[in-house]
């Protein structure tokens, strides 16, 4: 196995990159194929409509990346409601096009399952697919437990199935599975805190949210 790079916070000027990152990895899986059946546009799409939640994130959350650039994590800090984007319809509309109808179905699917008690929520988590195998999925989700037990926060994900046993090893356990439309099959999963206290409960939230995750 090959030595994995340190993580540190990404940087305003790594933002692009991280978008580009966690759209190669997302780019050949069922769920992509699902949300943009062309591929032409598909990498495109996927980097342009990511971009907007990069971005966010460096305001509502974090982003961590390797050093070497090849995996990263996105996430909000949800102690409180945040608003979507600015502008955020608009922006998914040029970044999508006739597409955005099918991000906006899983951004409301998902909704339904997201907790509504303080919580992280780990939008994304991403290795490039010449590093997968590496360990460098498994280490970012080791820096990110270590930093949930140190508050002991709850976090809360949404995974394909095949991304669900590493998160399981790191104490996630599965939610309700989704059932896309004609569509893959999408899981949520939540980590409860490390000394307890924290339930969480259901409820829809406000539109406009990140739903989707690369597979590690």
């Amino acid at each position: 196995m090959d030595t994995v790079p340190r993580i540190r916070a990404a940087r305003w000027a790594d933002k692009d990159h991280v978008a580009a990152l966690i759209a190669d990895a997302l780019h050949p899986s069922p769920l992509a194929t699902w949300l943009i059946p062309d591929p032409g546009p598909r990498r495109r799409i996927l980097t342009d409509v990511l971009a907007i939640w990069v971005e966010h994130a460096m305001f509502y959350g974090d982003v961590h990346l390797t050093d070497d650039a090849t995996a990263a994590t996105v996430g909000f800090h949800r102690y409180r409601p945040i608003p979507p984007p600015g502008n955020y319809p608009t922006r998914l509309s040029d970044a999508a096009g006739p597409h955005s109808d099918r991000f906006d179905l899983l951004d409301r699917l998902l909704a339904k399952d997201r907790p509504s008690e303080p919580h992280y929520h780990l939008a994304f988590l991403a290795v490039r697919p010449s590093a997968r195998r590496s360990g460098r999925g498994t280490s970012l989700l080791s820096h990110h437990r270590r930093r949930l037990d140190h508050v002991n926060l709850m976090s809360w994900t949404s995974t394909t199935p095949d991304a669900q046993g590493l998160h399981v090893q790191h104490g996630y356990t599965s939610g309700p599975a989704i059932e896309l439309p004609e569509g893959p099959v999408i899981c949520s999963m939540r980590r409860s805190p490390l000394h307890g206290g924290i339930q969480p409960t259901r409820t829809s939230e406000t539109r406009g949210r990140p739903a989707i995750e690369a597979l590690p």
